[in-house]
Protein backbone atom coordinates (compact mmCIF):
# COMPACT_ATOMS: atom_id res chain seq x y z
CA UNK A 1 0.00 0.00 0.00
CA UNK A 2 1.51 3.08 -0.96
CA UNK A 3 2.75 5.29 2.12
CA UNK A 4 0.94 8.73 1.21
CA UNK A 5 -2.98 7.15 1.62
CA UNK A 6 -1.77 5.58 5.01
CA UNK A 7 -0.34 8.66 6.37
CA UNK A 8 -3.29 10.68 5.39
CA UNK A 9 -6.10 8.01 6.39
CA UNK A 10 -3.99 7.77 10.20
CA UNK A 11 -4.29 11.13 10.19
CA UNK A 12 -7.87 11.21 9.97
CA UNK A 13 -8.13 8.21 11.86
CA UNK A 14 -6.64 10.14 14.77
CA UNK A 15 -8.65 13.17 13.92
CA UNK A 16 -11.65 11.29 14.80
CA UNK A 17 -10.37 9.53 17.71
CA UNK A 18 -8.95 12.74 19.60
CA UNK A 19 -13.25 13.53 19.17
CA UNK A 20 -14.06 10.48 20.58
CA UNK A 21 -11.81 11.13 23.54
CA UNK A 22 -13.66 14.61 24.50
CA UNK A 23 -17.13 11.38 24.92
CA UNK A 24 -15.26 10.02 28.32
CA UNK A 25 -14.18 11.43 31.76
CA UNK A 26 -10.61 10.34 31.38
CA UNK A 27 -8.14 9.76 28.03
CA UNK A 28 -6.57 6.55 27.64
CA UNK A 29 -3.45 5.14 29.20
CA UNK A 30 -2.25 2.32 30.94
CA UNK A 31 -3.23 -0.62 29.33
CA UNK A 32 -0.82 -3.71 29.27
CA UNK A 33 -1.15 -3.69 25.29
CA UNK A 34 -1.29 0.05 25.07
CA UNK A 35 -5.12 0.50 24.34
CA UNK A 36 -5.52 1.73 28.37
CA UNK A 37 -8.24 2.31 30.40
CA UNK A 38 -10.63 4.79 31.59
CA UNK A 39 -13.05 5.69 33.91
CA UNK A 40 -16.60 5.06 33.02
CA UNK A 41 -18.20 7.79 31.11
CA UNK A 42 -20.65 10.08 31.76
CA UNK A 43 -24.49 8.29 32.83
CA UNK A 44 -26.01 8.22 29.64
CA UNK A 45 -23.28 9.00 27.48
CA UNK A 46 -21.73 5.88 25.81
CA UNK A 47 -18.43 4.14 26.60
CA UNK A 48 -16.58 4.93 23.40
CA UNK A 49 -13.73 3.03 23.61
CA UNK A 50 -14.01 0.01 27.09
CA UNK A 51 -11.40 -0.88 28.62
CA UNK A 52 -10.97 -4.93 27.57
CA UNK A 53 -8.05 -6.25 28.89
CA UNK A 54 -8.80 -7.82 32.56
CA UNK A 55 -11.51 -10.15 30.16
CA UNK A 56 -9.14 -10.96 27.17
CA UNK A 57 -6.72 -11.83 29.98
CA UNK A 58 -9.36 -14.10 31.35
CA UNK A 59 -9.33 -16.34 28.29
CA UNK A 60 -8.08 -19.58 28.91
CA UNK A 61 -6.17 -22.25 26.01
CA UNK A 62 -7.96 -24.91 25.26
CA UNK A 63 -5.63 -27.75 24.95
CA UNK A 64 -8.01 -29.95 22.69
CA UNK A 65 -8.51 -26.95 20.04
CA UNK A 66 -4.96 -26.11 20.33
CA UNK A 67 -4.15 -29.16 19.65
CA UNK A 68 -5.57 -28.67 16.12
CA UNK A 69 -3.55 -26.21 14.68
CA UNK A 70 -1.11 -27.14 12.45
CA UNK A 71 2.50 -27.18 13.46
CA UNK A 72 3.91 -24.63 12.02
CA UNK A 73 1.92 -21.91 13.96
CA UNK A 74 2.08 -23.57 17.33
CA UNK A 75 5.64 -23.52 16.47
CA UNK A 76 5.90 -20.15 15.57
CA UNK A 77 3.51 -18.99 18.28
CA UNK A 78 2.14 -16.42 16.13
CA UNK A 79 -0.81 -15.67 13.25
CA UNK A 80 -0.67 -12.98 11.00
CA UNK A 81 -3.84 -11.39 10.64
CA UNK A 82 -4.03 -8.53 7.88
CA UNK A 83 -7.15 -6.13 8.24
CA UNK A 84 -8.38 -2.41 7.43
CA UNK A 85 -7.82 -0.61 10.38
CA UNK A 86 -9.82 2.40 9.81
CA UNK A 87 -13.81 0.99 11.46
CA UNK A 88 -14.85 1.38 14.77
CA UNK A 89 -15.94 0.10 16.62
CA UNK A 90 -14.58 -3.32 14.67
CA UNK A 91 -10.94 -2.31 14.14
CA UNK A 92 -9.09 0.76 14.58
CA UNK A 93 -6.18 2.66 16.02
CA UNK A 94 -5.73 3.59 20.21
CA UNK A 95 -5.55 7.26 20.75
CA UNK A 96 -1.35 6.45 20.08
CA UNK A 97 -2.27 6.13 16.35
CA UNK A 98 -0.57 2.62 16.69
CA UNK A 99 -2.37 0.07 18.57
CA UNK A 100 -5.23 -1.68 17.12
CA UNK A 101 -8.37 -1.89 18.97
CA UNK A 102 -11.88 -3.02 18.35
CA UNK A 103 -14.66 -5.74 18.88
CA UNK A 104 -12.66 -8.08 16.33
CA UNK A 105 -9.02 -7.02 17.68
CA UNK A 106 -10.81 -8.56 20.84
CA UNK A 107 -12.26 -11.34 19.32
CA UNK A 108 -8.99 -12.25 17.15
CA UNK A 109 -6.80 -11.65 20.48
CA UNK A 110 -9.20 -14.25 22.57
CA UNK A 111 -9.17 -16.96 19.58
CA UNK A 112 -5.56 -16.96 19.98
CA UNK A 113 -5.26 -17.44 23.45
CA UNK A 114 -7.82 -20.45 22.56
CA UNK A 115 -5.11 -21.54 20.47
CA UNK A 116 -1.53 -20.69 22.43
CA UNK A 117 -0.51 -18.52 20.17
CA UNK A 118 -0.49 -14.37 19.54
CA UNK A 119 -2.11 -12.80 16.81
CA UNK A 120 -0.10 -9.84 15.10
CA UNK A 121 -2.54 -7.20 13.07
CA UNK A 122 -0.99 -5.79 9.91
CA UNK A 123 -2.99 -2.77 8.53
CA UNK A 124 -3.66 -2.94 4.92
CA UNK A 125 -5.92 -1.73 1.92
CA UNK A 126 -9.40 -3.31 2.33
CA UNK A 127 -9.39 -3.96 -1.55
CA UNK A 128 -6.07 -5.76 -0.60
CA UNK A 129 -7.37 -8.25 2.14
CA UNK A 130 -7.68 -11.25 -0.26
CA UNK A 131 -5.13 -11.15 -2.37
CA UNK A 132 -2.62 -10.78 0.21
CA UNK A 133 -4.02 -14.11 1.86
CA UNK A 134 -4.17 -15.65 -1.59
CA UNK A 135 -0.56 -14.94 -1.91
CA UNK A 136 0.17 -16.23 1.75
CA UNK A 137 1.72 -12.58 2.73
CA UNK A 138 -1.27 -13.22 5.92
CA UNK A 139 -2.42 -16.14 7.40
CA UNK A 140 -5.68 -14.60 8.10
CA UNK A 141 -8.12 -11.43 7.66
CA UNK A 142 -10.95 -10.39 9.42
CA UNK A 143 -11.90 -6.95 8.39
CA UNK A 144 -15.66 -6.49 8.26
CA UNK A 145 -15.70 -8.36 5.05
CA UNK A 146 -19.29 -10.42 4.57
CA UNK A 147 -18.74 -14.08 3.92
CA UNK A 148 -20.73 -14.13 0.24
CA UNK A 149 -20.65 -16.99 -2.07
CA UNK A 150 -18.38 -14.90 -4.62
CA UNK A 151 -15.99 -14.17 -2.22
CA UNK A 152 -15.87 -18.31 -1.28
CA UNK A 153 -14.86 -19.08 -4.44
CA UNK A 154 -11.70 -17.02 -3.67
CA UNK A 155 -10.84 -17.91 0.08
CA UNK A 156 -12.60 -19.86 3.14
CA UNK A 157 -14.35 -17.99 5.80
CA UNK A 158 -15.01 -18.49 9.77
CA UNK A 159 -18.62 -16.49 10.11
CA UNK A 160 -18.04 -14.45 13.17
CA UNK A 161 -20.47 -11.68 13.63
CA UNK A 162 -24.07 -10.73 11.70
CA UNK A 163 -24.41 -7.62 10.20
CA UNK A 164 -25.67 -5.74 7.86
CA UNK A 165 -25.87 -2.50 5.52
CA UNK A 166 -27.18 0.61 7.14
CA UNK A 167 -27.73 4.26 6.11
CA UNK A 168 -25.90 7.20 7.60
CA UNK A 169 -26.93 10.72 7.02
CA UNK A 170 -26.24 13.83 8.77
CA UNK A 171 -27.90 14.91 12.22
CA UNK A 172 -31.46 16.02 11.56
CA UNK A 173 -31.25 13.88 7.99
CA UNK A 174 -31.61 17.28 5.58
CA UNK A 175 -32.19 15.49 2.29
CA UNK A 176 -34.89 13.25 4.04
CA UNK A 177 -33.44 10.12 2.99
CA UNK A 178 -35.89 7.62 4.40
CA UNK A 179 -34.57 3.71 2.83
CA UNK A 180 -32.75 2.71 -0.31
CA UNK A 181 -35.25 3.67 -2.60
CA UNK A 182 -34.87 7.68 -1.20
CA UNK A 183 -30.93 7.81 -2.56
CA UNK A 184 -31.93 8.23 -6.37
CA UNK A 185 -30.72 10.88 -7.34
CA UNK A 186 -28.21 11.98 -4.22
CA UNK A 187 -24.92 12.02 -3.86
CA UNK A 188 -23.90 8.53 -1.69
CA UNK A 189 -20.17 7.50 -0.25
CA UNK A 190 -18.70 3.91 0.09
CA UNK A 191 -15.45 2.38 0.54
CA UNK A 192 -13.86 1.02 -2.39
CA UNK A 193 -13.79 -2.95 -2.79
CA UNK A 194 -16.63 -3.56 -0.51
CA UNK A 195 -20.93 -4.20 -0.69
CA UNK A 196 -21.54 -1.12 0.43
CA UNK A 197 -20.12 -0.24 -3.32
CA UNK A 198 -22.07 -2.87 -4.97
CA UNK A 199 -25.10 -2.40 -3.23
CA UNK A 200 -25.40 1.08 -4.66
CA UNK A 201 -24.32 0.07 -8.04
CA UNK A 202 -27.06 -2.28 -7.75
CA UNK A 203 -29.44 0.79 -6.57
CA UNK A 204 -28.66 2.73 -9.11
CA UNK A 205 -30.05 0.34 -11.78
CA UNK A 206 -33.44 0.03 -9.67
CA UNK A 207 -33.32 4.02 -10.02
CA UNK A 208 -32.85 3.82 -13.60
CA UNK A 209 -35.58 1.33 -14.25
CA UNK A 210 -37.89 3.24 -11.98
CA UNK A 211 -37.30 6.52 -14.02
CA UNK A 212 -35.74 8.49 -11.34
CA UNK A 213 -32.41 10.14 -11.24
CA UNK A 214 -29.16 8.09 -10.77
CA UNK A 215 -26.71 8.12 -7.82
CA UNK A 216 -23.50 9.65 -7.56
CA UNK A 217 -21.12 7.08 -6.07
CA UNK A 218 -18.13 8.44 -4.78
CA UNK A 219 -15.72 5.37 -3.17
CA UNK A 220 -12.86 6.07 -1.10
CA UNK A 221 -10.48 3.86 0.47
CA UNK A 222 -11.56 5.11 4.10
CA UNK A 223 -14.77 5.54 6.59
CA UNK A 224 -12.55 8.46 7.64
CA UNK A 225 -12.67 10.25 4.43
CA UNK A 226 -16.77 9.54 4.05
CA UNK A 227 -17.32 10.71 7.11
CA UNK A 228 -15.83 14.32 6.70
CA UNK A 229 -17.64 14.51 3.06
CA UNK A 230 -21.02 13.94 4.81
CA UNK A 231 -20.14 16.56 7.96
CA UNK A 232 -19.07 18.97 4.92
CA UNK A 233 -22.34 18.18 2.74
CA UNK A 234 -20.82 16.56 -0.36
CA UNK A 235 -22.35 13.81 -0.37
CA UNK A 236 -25.82 13.06 1.25
CA UNK A 237 -25.25 9.57 2.72
CA UNK A 238 -22.79 7.13 3.55
CA UNK A 239 -23.69 3.24 3.24
CA UNK A 240 -21.78 1.74 6.12
CA UNK A 241 -22.28 -2.19 8.11
CA UNK A 242 -24.31 -1.67 10.72
CA UNK A 243 -22.17 -1.65 14.29
CA UNK A 244 -19.74 0.93 12.71
CA UNK A 245 -23.07 3.35 11.65
CA UNK A 246 -24.32 2.80 15.12
CA UNK A 247 -20.83 3.52 16.79
CA UNK A 248 -20.05 6.54 14.47
CA UNK A 249 -23.49 8.07 15.20
CA UNK A 250 -23.33 7.74 18.65
CA UNK A 251 -19.90 9.22 19.50
CA UNK A 252 -18.34 11.17 16.17
CA UNK A 253 -18.96 15.36 17.61
CA UNK A 254 -20.97 13.52 20.78
CA UNK A 255 -23.76 12.51 18.87
CA UNK A 256 -24.37 15.75 17.01
CA UNK A 257 -22.62 15.21 13.49
CA UNK A 258 -24.69 11.83 11.95
CA UNK A 259 -27.93 9.39 13.01
CA UNK A 260 -28.56 6.27 11.46
CA UNK A 261 -31.50 5.71 8.91
CA UNK A 262 -34.27 3.49 10.65
CA UNK A 263 -34.75 -0.07 9.61
CA UNK A 264 -34.01 -3.23 9.21
CA UNK A 265 -30.22 -3.91 7.90
CA UNK A 266 -29.78 -4.14 4.04
CA UNK A 267 -28.52 -7.51 2.53
CA UNK A 268 -27.82 -9.05 6.24
CA UNK A 269 -25.67 -11.64 6.47
CA UNK A 270 -22.63 -12.83 8.38
CA UNK A 271 -19.05 -11.02 8.58
CA UNK A 272 -16.22 -14.42 8.04
CA UNK A 273 -12.54 -13.99 9.38
CA UNK A 274 -10.85 -15.08 5.87
CA UNK A 275 -8.70 -17.86 5.35
CA UNK A 276 -6.80 -19.37 2.19
CA UNK A 277 -8.70 -22.15 0.32
CA UNK A 278 -5.70 -24.41 0.62
CA UNK A 279 -5.24 -24.03 4.60
CA UNK A 280 -8.30 -25.96 5.46
CA UNK A 281 -6.24 -27.30 8.78
CA UNK A 282 -6.41 -23.46 9.49
CA UNK A 283 -9.36 -22.42 8.87
CA UNK A 284 -10.46 -25.43 11.18
CA UNK A 285 -8.48 -24.78 14.05
CA UNK A 286 -9.85 -20.77 14.46
CA UNK A 287 -13.84 -22.06 13.46
CA UNK A 288 -12.88 -24.70 17.08
CA UNK A 289 -11.30 -22.02 18.67
CA UNK A 290 -14.40 -19.70 17.67
CA UNK A 291 -16.85 -22.38 18.95
CA UNK A 292 -15.57 -22.58 22.35
CA UNK A 293 -15.09 -18.78 22.69
CA UNK A 294 -18.55 -18.65 22.23
CA UNK A 295 -19.56 -21.81 24.45
CA UNK A 296 -17.28 -20.17 27.66
CA UNK A 297 -19.21 -17.12 27.04
CA UNK A 298 -16.38 -15.04 26.26
CA UNK A 299 -17.32 -14.22 22.91
CA UNK A 300 -20.61 -12.59 24.13
CA UNK A 301 -18.48 -10.63 26.87
CA UNK A 302 -16.60 -9.37 23.94
CA UNK A 303 -19.51 -7.85 21.87
CA UNK A 304 -21.24 -6.67 24.54
CA UNK A 305 -18.29 -4.66 26.16
CA UNK A 306 -18.29 -3.00 22.48
CA UNK A 307 -22.17 -2.35 22.54
CA UNK A 308 -22.53 -4.94 19.18
CA UNK A 309 -24.14 -7.58 21.21
CA UNK A 310 -27.12 -7.88 18.53
CA UNK A 311 -24.59 -9.17 15.82
CA UNK A 312 -24.12 -12.00 18.19
CA UNK A 313 -24.01 -15.45 16.37
CA UNK A 314 -24.92 -18.96 18.18
CA UNK A 315 -22.48 -21.07 15.87
CA UNK A 316 -19.55 -20.44 14.09
CA UNK A 317 -19.82 -21.59 10.83
CA UNK A 318 -17.05 -22.13 8.00
CA UNK A 319 -18.74 -20.86 4.75
CA UNK A 320 -21.91 -20.13 5.91
CA UNK A 321 -22.62 -16.77 3.97
CA UNK A 322 -25.11 -16.89 1.09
Amino acid sequence: MPSTPLTLNRTWRLAVLTGLAALVTAACGGGPDGAGGQEPAAPGAPAAIPDTTALIESVQKDAAVAGTLPAKYTQAGMLHLASNLQSAPNNFYAADGKTPIGYEVDLAKAIGKKLGVTVHHQDMAFGSLITSLQSGRVDLTMAAMNDTKTRQAQIDFVDYFSSGITIMVRKGNPDQISGPDTLCGKNVAVVQGTSHQKFAEEQNGKCAQAGKPALTVTATDSDTQNQNQLRTGRVAAILNDLPSAVYISRTAGEGKFFEVVPGEPINGGPYGIGVNKENKPLAESIQKALQSLIADGGYGKILQAWGVEQGALKEAKLNGGS
